[in-house]
């Protein structure tokens, strides 16, 4: 169920009998047809394990499951809205930038810090972000939300990019990430992102970021 961009801020997606698509709660505009809007109880594709892991790291962004036969309109506080189609690939994404996502995406979670050792668990603590970031794989599309809008960088071997980790939106591809910093420990203190620290991404793939590092 590819998403249509009706502009920046708004995408349309056709619901057809026997699917089902999941988006944040609070993100329907308006609809036509016979469409329904339940909770989510088990969080996607990925079951109640999913589920508890995303509360776990703090990352319990409520979702609804979207059924029956029309047209829904999503938007979410004039975001920006950005569309990405995976062919088998895995998305990592913040859970709060999610706004819709096919119904046949694999949701499930993972630990930043398991590629960025201890400077990947600094993250959540002094940056706001998480420390754990949702997974979406198979074929399918995604919705992300962003602040002013929305840039692709290509991540290709030796060329890593180096992200505030406030400004990152998602990516994919078969890439690592680290987070460092360029000050002491005890400069650390107080500076969430920016100067501060760097959320590097090497390998081969794509990186999403946003235009502004205001959280959503």
């Amino acid at each position: 169920m590819p998403f249509r961009e009706i502009s920046s801020k708004m995408v349309e997606a056709r619901v057809a009998p026997g699917q089902r698509m999941f988006s944040q709660r609070g993100a329907m505009i308006a609809y036509r047809g016979e469409v329904s809007f339940t909770p989510s109880i088990q969080g996607g594709q990925g079951g109640i394990g999913s589920m508890i892991g995303r509360r776990l790291a703090g990352e319990a962004a409520p979702l609804m499951t979207v059924e029956g036969d029309g047209t829904v309109l999503f938007g979410h506080g004039g975001h920006h809205v950005e569309v990405i189609e995976l062919s088998g690939d895995t998305l990592y994404v913040e859970a709060d930038r999610l706004l819709a996502f096919d119904g046949t995406l694999e949701q499930g979670t993972m630990f930043m810090g398991s590629q960025g050792g201890v400077m990947g668990m600094v993250r959540g603590q002094v940056t706001g972000q998480g420390l754990f970031t949702t997974t979406l794989k198979g074929h399918g599309s995604v919705a992300v939300m962003a602040h002013g809008g929305v840039l692709r960088l290509p991540i290709a071997p030796g060329r890593p990019v180096h992200v505030d980790p406030q400004a990152y939106v998602a990516h994919h591809g078969d890439v690592r990430n680290k987070l460092s910093t360029a000050l002491g420990w005890r400069d650390m203190v107080g500076r969430g992102s920016g100067e501060a620290f760097q959320l590097e991404l090497s390998g081969q793939g794509e990186v999403f970021v946003q235009a502004s590092e205001e959280k959503l």
